[in-house]
């Protein structure tokens, strides 16, 4: 499918002005594009992809398993089925160097995605658990030279993994952070700090918006906002409840042969109706 540029110039604007201290864009992410429809039908203003639920749907492990033509077409599959912006994450940009993840941007756009989560986090390399801040905030000015280059304000999303990696504090993410915003970053995504006082801090401390990922015994969303927080992520909770929900119905119904799992399931042709039909 494509899209065309004055469109997707909109969108990323709209998406852009989603971002407000104080009163945050609040993402359920979704994997694929049933989730993607139904989190907008749910009142979203936005759908995020969740990398790990999507490369789980596409029998990948997350952490760069899965290759970027794949990804991709699961994510045109979400843009196309919703009317709202789409942002993707695209783990490392599923790149080995600044130039291909400059390719991945580009493949983005034309997919019709007007934002991208791009994360420092190394995986199985002996290196250490983060890429060093200089190599990241190059891949970070590819995207956005390549954004740029597209004729679209596409929204970058620098995840600093500090917190969830184990790799620093509140003060090793600030350091990451501007580097970040100075190559062209939009956001600072920092999955694992929900601790009240961290947020603030981090809220108080980057040069743009914040967006923190929550979960079962993160603060409400309403406390986040008074931080200061402009951005608030399931990341793949959702995924992982939906498959545990499965998995429960799984064993229930062949072990003791009952379907209470199954109460409260959405009705059939509500979803017949939500997913039978193109946009």
């Amino acid at each position: 499918m494509t899209h065309p540029t004055a469109t997707l110039r909109d969108r990323a604007l709209a998406f852009r002005a989603l971002h407000v201290p104080g009163r945050p864009l609040v993402l359920p992410n979704a994997w694929d594009l049933a989730s993607a429809r139904l989190v907008e039908e749910a009142g979203a203003a936005a759908v995020a992809t969740t990398s790990a639920g999507l490369a789980w749907a596409l029998g990948a492990a997350d952490g760069d398993g899965v290759d970027r033509e794949r990804a991709l077409r699961a994510v045109a599959e979400i843009a196309g089925a919703v009317d709202v912006p789409v942002t993707a994450d695209i783990e490392s940009g599923y790149a080995d160097d600044p130039a291909s993840v400059g390719d991945t941007v580009r493949a983005v756009v034309a997919a019709g995605a007007v934002g991208v989560n791009i994360e420092d986090a190394l995986h199985g390399a002996a290196e250490g658990p983060l890429r060093p801040v200089t190599e990241q905030a190059e891949r970070i000015a590819a995207a956005r030279e390549a954004a740029d280059a597209a004729g679209v304000p596409l929204f970058v999303n620098a995840r600093v993994d500090t917190f969830l990696r184990g790799a620093g504090g509140v003060d090793r993410t600030l350091e990451r952070a501007a580097a970040y915003r100075a190559a062209g970053a939009d956001g600072i995504f920092v999955p694992g700090a929900v601790d009240p006082g961290t947020v603030g801090e981090l809220a108080a401390g980057v040069d743009g918006p914040l967006n923190v990922m929550v979960g079962p015994g993160a603060p409400p969303i309403a406390d986040l906002a008074a931080l200061g927080v402009a951005r608030v992520s399931a990341g793949s909770g959702i995924a992982q409840a939906a498959h545990a929900l499965v998995r429960r119905a799984a064993r229930e119904l062949l072990g003791t042969g009952t379907y209470g799992t199954l109460v409260g399931g959405l009705d059939y042709a509500e979803l017949n109706t939500l997913l039978g039909g193109a946009r």
